[in-house]
């Protein structure tokens, strides 16, 4: 592995951030469901402060980012950290610079000493599936994610 940075997103970088969510959703076939724009993304970021990125660099060149915000685990009675999204381009997988951006977000976690870190994957995504059983992460088979999009909201 090349030489990495990884640092929070810089508010000029919202372009950068959104380019990211798009490269996840082609590799997840779901560009389709892509709504964001640059200045939704900026907002969430770095006015409403809804949510932070991170991206890691290698000599200079963006790889890969991670998009994560804070959750409350009633169970634990403390915040936990929720990562939305990981992603590193192909031609940089298997180098490490997926489990520098997820070690990075492990490390902020323990600092804030947050309940747990929780996150989401495709369950096709296999290589994505191995990478994090690698961490010592485990599955959560008993629980179903639910979900009510806007069209449903406005419905009730």
């Amino acid at each position: 592995m090349s030489k990495i940075l990884i640092r929070p997103a810089k508010e000029d970088e919202s372009p950068l951030v959104l380019d990211f969510i798009k490269q996840i959703a082609a590799y997840e076939r779901l560009s389709h469901l892509v709504e964001a724009t640059e200045s939704m993304i900026h907002e969430a970021l770095f006015v409403n402060h809804d949510c932070e990125a991170i991206i890691a660099f290698c000599e200079g060149v963006p790889v890969g980012f991670a998009l994560y915000y804070y959750s409350f685990s009633t169970f634990k009675g403390k915040k936990g950290l929720y990562l939305e999204d990981l992603f590193v381009k192909e031609e940089y997988r298997h180098k490490g610079y997926g489990k520098a951006l997820i070690t990075y977000l492990m490390r902020i976690s323990k600092t804030i000493k947050v309940g747990r870190m929780e996150w989401s994957c495709l369950d096709w995504n296999q290589p994505a599936i191995d990478f994090y059983l690698s961490l010592g992460a485990k599955p959560m088979d008993d629980w179903t994610v639910f979900r009510i999009d806007e069209k449903e909201l406005e419905q009730l």
